[in-house]
């Protein structure tokens, strides 16, 4: 393995996340002192958007949904659709159980919605409607009671096409409100938001930071970082689709990585020279160029299993595969957010419309969690239940036993009491 291109250094990430963590910090503190009052001064310092209500009444709602054209709406019913339909299948797949695993004695589990949950909606360069189908609707469709959904302002008020995602989503309540104000109202709460028990959601540095932050509060969905791209090819494809791949996700922010694994040195020399000449053409090219200067990668590999090494150990968030054998890498693969198999599909698909979740895990958080989904809005809890004097005994007997083996005579004691009131003749 060799790099024909590198990103930053662990070091310069590392002091770049310092800053942002205190920054946070010191929001949250603020919003727990001072509730409302310090949400409207940040909104009115970061977004310069402080009216009297973040909240949108009814009319508003319809005002914004009002202005976006038919079309544009018809665009949403079809994504959403889409999306909805997905999750219901996730969803048919929790069942509730129980069975008896001994006579007399039966376990269970139930699955069960979380009552309240946050959504964060991105909105302030590039408004993000489909994160509104992500997490409004799949909250929805897990049976959550009060959904809640916050978008930052867009050229100083609500955006209209996020309004109506959000509403035809299923949203309980909407507000105006964006950045780390927002994800604190929410987690917190203030004098006019309640606080919610979970929060969903992609978002900047400083949302994710904030996420983190208040994990434990409040449960989130996953720590998401930045997008990050990978695009895993051979000699079956070009340059062009390469490059485009990998811009296409770049303009997410400049410190979106994108990086291109290889069998083919042509390829990879090819995708190097593409990536310039689309950068002088790509209307998002500012912020596209600033990723792929500061965080692209390109890897050159001696084979598919060389490959396959090199991106679990980056276990990035999208992994585009176009290769003779894509279904080798579906197969193989550990640690992803999401695969997006030959070339007839992409991460703009899955980011917008075709159904998947695009609320996805970043910063090596593949390791150990997939994306947003309908179950992540679930609590499986389980329950026992002992119906006869004999079972009751004879557990009684074994646990009291081993609650002594680690010395915890009260927790024996209340096996003991069971065995003697149960266990008949048998009774200790």
């Amino acid at each position: 393995m060799r790099y024909l291109k590198q990103g930053q250094t662990a070091e310069a990430i590392s002091a770049n996340d310092a800053v942002v963590k205190e920054t946070v910090e010191t929001i949250l503190a603020d919003i727990e002192a001072r509730g409302d009052a310090a949400v409207r001064e940040l909104a009115g310092k970061f977004d310069g958007y402080a009216p009297a209500s973040f909240r949108l009444s009814e009319t508003e709602i319809q005002q914004a949904i009002s202005e976006v054209s038919p079309r544009d709406l018809e665009d949403i019913h079809f994504a959403q659709t889409q999306v909805r339909n997905f999750a219901k299948a996730q969803r048919d797949c929790l069942k509730d159980l129980e069975v008896e695993t001994l006579p007399g004695v039966f376990l269970g589990h139930r699955n069960v919605p979380v009552e309240a949950v946050g959504c964060y909606v991105p909105g302030g360069k590039y408004p993000m409607v489909a994160s509104a189908h992500m997490s409004v609707l799949t909250a929805k469709v897990a049976g959550v009671k009060r959904v809640i959904a916050c978008a930052p302002p867009f050229h100083g008020k609500p955006h209209p096409a996020i309004v109506a995602a959000m509403h035809f989503a299923g949203a309980d309540e909407i507000y105006c409100l964006g950045g780390v104000q927002a994800i604190g109202a929410m987690a917190i709460g203030t004098e006019t938001i309640a606080p919610v028990d979970m929060l969903v959601g992609p978002g900047n540095a400083f949302v994710a930071e904030a996420k983190r932050q208040l994990y434990g509060r409040v449960g989130i969905d996953l720590f998401a970082g930045p997008t990050e791209t990978l695009v895993i090819a051979d000699d079956t494809v070009d340059g062009e689709i390469c490059a485009t791949d990998l811009l296409g996700q770049a303009e997410h922010g400049p410190t979106s990585p994108a990086a291109l694994i290889t069998t083919s040195e042509k390829l990879a020399n090819d995708t190097l020279a593409e990536i310039e000449r689309q950068l002088g053409v790509l209307p998002t090219a500012d912020i596209a160029r600033k990723a792929w200067e500061a965080y692209g990668q390109v890897i050159l590999c001696d084979s598919e299993e060389e490959m396959l090494k090199v991106a679990d150990d980056l276990a990035y968030e999208h992994v585009q595969v176009m290769t003779r054998d894509p279904d080798y890498f579906l197969k193989n693969m550990q640690n992803f957010g999401a695969l997006f198999l030959g070339p007839r599909t992409n991460v703009a698909y899955g980011d917008k419309v075709i159904g998947t979740n695009h609320t996805l895990p970043t910063k090596k958080a593949a390791r150990y969690t997939g994306g947003l989904w309908v179950g992540k809005f679930i609590k499986t809890c389980t329950y026992q239940r002992v119906t006869t004097d004999a079972a009751s005994a004879m557990i009684g007997e074994y646990a009291s036993r081993l609650c002594m083996l680690e010395g915890f005579a009260g927790h024996a004691e209340q096996a003991n009491i069971r065995v003697r009131r149960y266990g008949g003749s048998n009774a200790a």
